[in-house]
């Protein structure tokens, strides 16, 4: 576990802020619940035909993967049957998290297989923000994980003005999982403990332990006396994972979700404007934004961690991209002239940056400039406004722009994500948000309709495609060219068979394909 606990000073207090259903049964004690550990199960030499298909079903549906690991005791407890009702009774519920965990939870799992941890961890997101990264609690908990700032800063996770990691999904998982890895032990290797602590924090589980064992009364969690949120919070998971694992007992279709990775953590080396990055993946700005929730500007971080989630299926073509990019085109400069009563924080005010970079890039100490002298200073390659947008407002901007006229409809089936659509008709989330007038968070109901233009080369009277020649001169970069001819890099990259060339050179002649209107 790498994880510094020298930094963890005494008690981690109010560790996560959940989003728990609220609910007014009361607590009931059970049986005490002995230590559970992982069990891995053993394969039998002779395999019958049902369990074959089981298993082919496993392999094709993440649902029945981790139904099929899960070794946490479901106890008959009043809590626990109350949560497992409302799940039943509202399954519109899980049909929206399903949606939303489709792009994470394969990762999610693979992680904590890749620990040993119980499988049963990944449905924690459901229950602290409903697999929502961008949920903010009112204890400023943030993220799948909700994630204190204390927490947060506790297990290395970085957040400032130009990244929130409790957003992210790489970095809010490594650190719920260091957090929990952490407790398991100190909470005497008991998972109903572990996860309890949490929610509440060591402090408060080994106060309430110490207590009814001097009291002379059983020390199971059950018999805790503990904050109603955290009281809850262990049955609420239990509920969550009986009804998973056993959904057709209980007349539950849970949409599948493909046993397959849906995203790659890709390390990028350093800062990286997301709107070139959107470019080199091939894929729509609202896509990246998606997938990146953790992203605050319209670059990400020039400290660090220099780190970018892209669909799994692009990730080798992004890395050959971002290649061939030089590195002081990842970013774009402007030249600027200091100006009397300029300041460096109004500066960096003016272009959307922090006055830390425009110091580090102009070799400043203090904050004294001089008027007439020039500063050399980052700026978006484009609408510095989309990094800190929503992806819905980001498509509240643009104009619906159809692939062809060639109208389609999709009818949609049972396992249907917005992002299993997209991938399969070779169009993008943000395209089929606009032309269905949806959200991110709008719920897809099996059977109903979706338009789809299909994509396809525009061919119309109105404009004529021809090829031009540039030539490429001192200072050129990718990136400036592309925002010069209005094409993007990726463009350029393909047109010119650039995949296994690191820079551009002066007098080198590329091909842009334009059309003009």
């Amino acid at each position: 576990m790498k994880v510094n606990l020298l930094i963890i000073a005494g008690t981690i207090v109010a560790v996560t802020g959940c989003q728990t259903l609220q609910s007014t049964t009361s607590q009931t004690n059970d049986d005490q619940v002995s230590t559970v550990t992982k069990a891995k199960s053993k394969k039998s030499a002779s395999v019958t035909i049902d369990e074959i298909e089981e298993q082919v079903a496993e392999v094709n549906n993440l649902w029945l993967r981790i139904s099929n690991q899960m070794s946490l005791p479901v106890v008959d407890n009043a809590l626990v049957a109350h949560y497992r009702q409302w799940y039943l009774d509202n399954p519109k519920h899980l049909e929206i998290v399903t949606q939303r965990a489709s792009p994470f939870l394969y990762y999610i799992v693979e992680q904590l297989e890749a620990r040993n941890l119980p499988i049963e961890l990944a449905l924690l997101p459901i229950v602290e923000s409903g697999f929502d990264p961008l949920a903010y609690s009112n204890s400023h908990a943030s993220g799948l994980w909700q994630l204190t700032p204390p927490t947060a800063l506790s297990f290395g996770v970085k957040t400032n003005w130009w990244f929130d990691g409790r957003q992210d999904v790489a970095s809010s998982t490594k650190a719920a999982l260091d957090l929990l890895q952490y407790l398991y032990p100190k909470m005497e290797n008991n998972w109903f403990y572990t996860i309890a602590a949490y929610n509440s924090g060591e402090g408060r589980l080994l106060s309430a332990i110490k207590s009814n064992q001097a009291r002379g009364k059983s020390a199971d969690f059950w018999s805790l006396s503990l904050p109603k949120e955290t009281a809850h919070y262990v049955p609420q998971l239990l509920a969550l994972a009986d009804v998973i694992k056993n959904a057709e007992k209980y007349g539950i279709t849970l949409a599948p979700i493909e046993n397959a990775p849906q995203i790659e953590v890709v390390n990028i080396e350093s800062q990286l404007d997301i709107n070139l990055a959107a470019d080199l993946a091939q894929i729509d700005i609202v896509d990246l934004k998606a997938i990146n929730p953790g992203l605050k500007r319209w670059a990400t971080a020039p400290q660090g961690p220099h780190q970018l989630i892209v669909p799994s299926d692009k990730a080798a073509s992004f890395k050959r991209a971002l290649a061939t990019v030089e590195p002081d085109s990842r970013i774009n400069w402007v030249r600027y002239k200091i100006k009397s009563g300029d300041s460096i924080s109004r500066i960096a005010d003016q272009f959307e940056t922090t006055a830390t970079l425009i110091r580090s890039s102009n070799g400043i100490k203090g904050n004294n400039i001089i008027a007439g002298k020039f500063l050399i200073i980052p700026v978006a390659a484009k609408d510095p406004d989309l990094a800190t947008l929503s992806a819905d407002q980001i498509l509240a901007r643009k104009k619906v722009v159809k692939s062809s006229q060639n109208k389609q409809s999709y009818t949609i089936k049972s396992g249907d994500s917005l992002w299993k659509i997209a991938q399969s008709q070779q169009v993008t989330v943000a395209q089929l948000m606009k032309w269905n007038n949806l959200k991110q968070q709008s719920t897809l109901t099996v059977g109903k309709n979706l338009v789809i233009y299909p994509n396809e080369i525009a061919t119309n009277n109105t404009g004529t495609e021809k090829t031009i020649t540039y030539r490429v001169r001192s200072g050129d970069s990718l990136a400036r060219i592309a925002t010069k001819y209005n094409v993007t890099v990726a463009e350029l990259i393909e047109w010119n068979s650039l995949q296994n060339s690191r820079l551009i050179q002066p007098g080198q002649i590329l091909k842009l394909i334009m059309t003009n209107s």
